[in-house]
Formats: C-alpha cells, sequence, structure tokens
C-alpha cells in the first residue's frame, strides 16, 4: 500500500535517491558503528545529503543520512525519504514536508517465513533484515495506520520495543491493534540496534525467541 504519487514525484524521488547514495561513504563510519554491512547499506540505497547534491527542497537536510522508503512492488519504487542526523544535532529525525507516512521495509512481507517483528525505527527495522529476521518499521505509534494490519494478518507479529516507558507504549498501541501481536521489550535503556551491537546476534534472537539460524 503504497502513497498516491505522480510520475513527476516518483522520479524526483529516484533522482534525489541516485544522487544521495553516491556519498553514503561520507557515512562510513557512522554505519559502521551501527553494525550495518555495506551490503546492507546497499540494498536500502542509504545515501548522504551534501552542499553539491542536494535536491531543491531538501536544503534543510544536508550533512543527514538520507533513508529512502521503497515500496514493495518489483521495481522497488521510492516512495518517501527519511533524513537521519550523523551526530549529535536534534531532531534526529526528520521528514520531507508533506510526505505522506508509510511502513518502512515493506518489501520484507514479501518473503515471510511466518513470523514478523515491527520495529519503531528504521535502523532496528534495518539490523533485524540484515540478521534474516524479516522485519518492518514505522516512525512512531502513531504512524502505525490501522490498515497496516492487513498486511500482517497472516503472520506472527512480534513488535521490538524499546527498553523505556516510550517504547513499552509503542508495544502496547500497536498490540491494540494488531490482534495476536506480542510485545518484546528490550533491556533498559536499549533497542534493538544496540543490543545487536553490543552483546550480538545471538542475544537478539533469545530477547525475541526465535531459534538461531
Amino acid at each position: 500500500m503504497s502513497p498516491m504519487l505522480t510520475q513527476s514525484q516518483r522520479d524526483s524521488l529516484e533522482q534525489a535517491t541516485q544522487m544521495y547514495q553516491h556519498e553514503v561513504g561520507l557515512a562510513a563510519a557512522y554505519l559502521a558503528g551501527r553494525g550495518l554491512s555495506e551490503e546492507t547499506v546497499r540494498t536500502y540505497r542509504l545515501g548522504v545529503v551534501t552542499p553539491t547534491n542536494v535536491q531543491l527542497g531538501d536544503e534543510t537536510y544536508v550533512g543527514r543520512l538520507a533513508i529512502p522508503f521503497m515500496a514493495g512492488d518489483e521495481m522497488q519504487s521510492v516512495v518517501g525519504m527519511r533524513f537521519r542526523s550523523l551526530g549529535p544535532d536534534e531532531p534526529k529525525y526528520l521528514s520531507r514536508v508533506g510526505d505522506e507516512t508509510t511502513m518502512f521495509s515493506v518489501q520484507s512481507l514479501n518473503t515471510l517465513n511466518g513470523t514478523v517483528v515491527v520495529t519503531e525505527g528504521e535502523i532496528d527495522c534495518m539490523t533485524l533484515n540484515q540478521c534474516g529476521i524479516p522485519s518492518v518499521g514505522v516512525t512512531g505509534a502513531k504512524a502505525f495506520k490501522p490498515h497496516y494490519r492487513l498486511l500482517l494478518q497472516d503472520c506472527r507479529v512480534l513488535i521490538a520495543c524499546d527498553g523505556d516507558q516510550a517504547g513499552r507504549d509503542f508495544g502496547k498501541h500497536i498490540a491494540e491493534i494488531v490482534q495476536g501481536a506480542v510485545p518484546v521489550s528490550m533491556p533498559d535503556g536499549e533497542d534493538v540496534n544496540s543490543v545487536y551491537t553490543t552483546h550480538g546476534e545471538s542475544e537478539l534472537r533469545r530477547l525475541l525467541r526465535l531459534s538461531d539460524g
């Protein structure tokens, strides 16, 4: 279920994605620190906005990591984009003005093995998919639209919750929308990515009650 975009809008998003991808090396240290492999970076078409490649309207996001949102179609069409700070800048995430909220990594639903994990945020989602754990992400509890449950209705759904009150509230909210979904909290002060980078994939699988392999 992709946003209704004109062909011109799709072309603009694709052009921006290609331009920003060329400079993803500028974020190499940050991405390595988050444990994301080069393959994952390529798969998700991550990039960096610079003063020389910035596309019209994206000037606010110079210096940030560009995270394209892709449709689940065969062409992997880009339907949106978010921008994450590579340092201490706040807010950590910014969205393009007027972008319609959509689910991140919806393409993961094309190759399900029966279980899917819902995360709050793109990096946690990419981390799980890198581990071979199908995952989709949303940008926050309010961004989870009721019709998303239709995409998940044939799956066993786990909700990966950050180890704080906001994370637990996120899990509770999603579980109220998706019947049978099970919230799983990370340790206090941790999230999926920090567990992975600090303790490894096996610990992440243990917390999610998933077997290795």
